[in-house]
């Protein structure tokens, strides 16, 4: 709840802090004392529009900051979720700062914040609810969940959800690949080219270089069997060949092996390579006999190696890399052979997952229409006792059937329903949706049966009720402040009234005056006790001038309605 909400050199207010309490707290005053003010400065620290003209003439910057208590679980988890990190304790401070140029600042516990987030906790800390503030009421968003409430309908509504998920992570997964079928097609007719083009070829690594040196021994035939001839004569036919040189100089040694030991060695080492060199030149004798002209067979080898050179610079890489690049292709087209078979084999658990959707959405949907009755006839029996005595409130609850087709987006997370408050404020007038009504005052009175009759479900812990009484005299104005006591058995209430009647139902009271100092205008708020109290609510029956007996009357009203809250 809201406990201390301090403002400085906003407007008429120069310096004002007031510290609240739980349960029904009236602000009173004159009008044009400096109650819209107070409000306004709140709802600057719940992400309001901020202007350089609320700033007070003469200063650099108008500030507004207000300390919640935040001790329920559920609720604190949700204000540490929208902080993005834990509370040190109970405590959560919103500051807001308006400069006089136009800029500001906002924080959270220190920190800097946007105006995003402050809205975001207000909508979780406080309603503020006036003649023009009923704006969540009148948003079927709300209603659908004030509705839901009402019949706790949560198990219904997190079951529908749980569907929706799941058939939305199913949709999604299947539009995503129907979005790429196209680029798949397209890739798919690419790859397939090349799979061809390679499967032409049908190359295996390593081959591209025996062919290069098959072609060249084709290419180069006669001038191998020549060199080959050439250097078998040389080693062993000619004379004076190489062969024979080395026999010669082996059999001059040998007479002379026995008495020396290293002669011995070169002379062993003459016959062996003479040896060595016979089987040479037979090898290169047999050769030159085995190299035959082969036109046909290098005219193969050369388109084969054109194949390899003309697939290589087609697909940027080395010729020897084909095979690889062959079986990168094969991986892909079994790639996109496998996502097409997935998208088909996304229609039965599709089709299953909106199945179920479609009975949790029913099962929501007719939950809710049993309730709305009972809830619009809540709603009205509360009329009754705030002077609406002949007016109609009902709550439609409109269905939208999901269809038959699992593959269009689901509702939203709320289901399948539009939910609307219908009303008519007199006999004989249309009912129309509670968001087109015009009077404040019936709105107002609206919002306060529905929050009276949502007490104990709705989770906002502060409810501000500003000027409700507009309109309504003494009578119905201790009608209103009993069921504001009422609802503060629930909520924290702050209520700002010109009702005397409506303050006296009040567990605390605070009067706003405007004050005159220095030649300058200053607001100021001030918390009364038992005897002020009496004060107060006799000069709002009769001013300023009030008498004795308006005391009388004033204390004889608090004590009746002390005692009837």
């Amino acid at each position: 709840m809201l406990r201390e909400l301090s403002v400085q050199n906003l407007a008429l207010i120069e310096d004002v802090h007031v510290e609240l309490q739980a349960g029904y707290c009236a602000w009173t005053g004159e009008t044009g004392a400096g109650k819209s003010l107070l409000l306004t400065a709140l709802g600057l620290v719940l992400g309001g529009k901020a202007s350089a003209d609320l700033v007070r003439a003469g200063r650099s910057e108008a500030r507004a900051a207000a300390v919640f208590e935040v001790k329920e679980p559920s609720l604190r988890a949700e204000i540490e979720a929208i902080l993005g990190g834990p509370l040190d304790d109970d405590q959560l401070i919103l500051t807001r700062r308006v400069l006089a140029q136009g800029r500001g600042s906002a924080q959270a516990n220190g920190l800097p914040v946007t105006v995003a987030i402050l809205q975001a906790l207000g909508e979780r800390l406080i309603d503020i609810h006036g003649q023009h503030e009923g704006r969540a009421l009148l948003d079927p968003d709300r209603q659908r969940a004030l509705l839901d409430a009402h019949g706790g309908l949560g198990p219904q509504l997190e079951d529908y959800r749980r569907c929706r998920e799941a058939h939305d992570q199913l949709r999604r997964k299947r539009f995503d690949l129907i979005q790429a079928s196209h680029d798949r097609q397209r890739q798919r007719a690419l790859l397939e080219f090349e799979r061809d083009e390679l499967a032409s070829l049908d190359p295996r690594p390593g081959e591209f270089d025996e062919l290069a040196r098959d072609a060249h021994r084709l290419g180069n035939v006669e001038h191998l069997r020549e060199a080959a001839a050439e250097g078998y004569a040389l080693l062993y036919e000619a004379d004076r060949s190489a062969q024979e040189l080395l026999e010669r100089v082996a059999r001059r040694l040998e007479p002379l092996a026995s008495s020396v030991a290293e002669i011995a060695d070169a002379a062993a080492n003459l016959e062996r390579l003479a040896d060595e060199t016979r089987e040479v030149a037979y090898a290169l004798r047999n050769l030159s006999r085995s190299w035959d002209d082969d036109p046909a067979r290098l005219e193969g080898i050369e388109t084969r190696l054109a194949h390899y050179r003309r697939l290589a610079s087609r697909f940027h890489c080395e010729a020897d890399d084909l095979a690889v690049r062959r079986a990168a292709i094969e991986e892909q087209l079994a790639v996109i052979e496998q996502d097409d078979a997935d998208l088909l084999s996304f229609d039965l658990p599709l089709a299953q997952a909106w199945r179920e959707l479609t009975q949790a959405a029913m099962v929501l949907s007719m939950a809710r229409q049993k309730t709305c009755k009972a809830f619009g006839k809540a709603i009205q029996g509360r009329l009754k006792t705030l002077g609406l005595t002949n007016a109609k409130l009902s709550v439609e609850v409109v269905t939208q059937p999901l269809g038959d087709d699992p593959t269009v987006t689901a509702p939203g997370e709320a289901g399948i329903d539009r939910v609307e408050l219908v009303f008519a404020a007199n006999p004989g007038e249309e009912a129309r949706p509670l968001r087109k009504i015009a009077s404040g005052g019936e709105l107002s009175r609206v919002t306060l049966a529905v929050k009276t009759v949502l007490a104990g479900a709705d989770r906002v812990p502060t409810l501000v009720f500003d000027e409700i009484d507009t309109g309504v005299g003494g009578r119905l104005g201790a009608i209103l402040g009993k069921n504001l006591a009422e609802l503060a058995e629930h909520h924290q209430i702050i209520c700002v009234t010109h009702l005397p009647q409506m303050a006296s139902f009040a567990r605390l009271q605070w009067v706003i005056r405007k004050q005159v100092e220095r030649g300058r205008t200053r607001t100021t708020i001030t918390p009364l006790d038992d005897s002020d109290r009496v004060n107060e609510l006799a000069a709002m029956l009769r001013g300023d001038s009030a008498a004795e007996g308006t005391r009388q009357e004033a204390l004889s009203m608090l004590l009746e309605a002390q005692t009837a809250r």
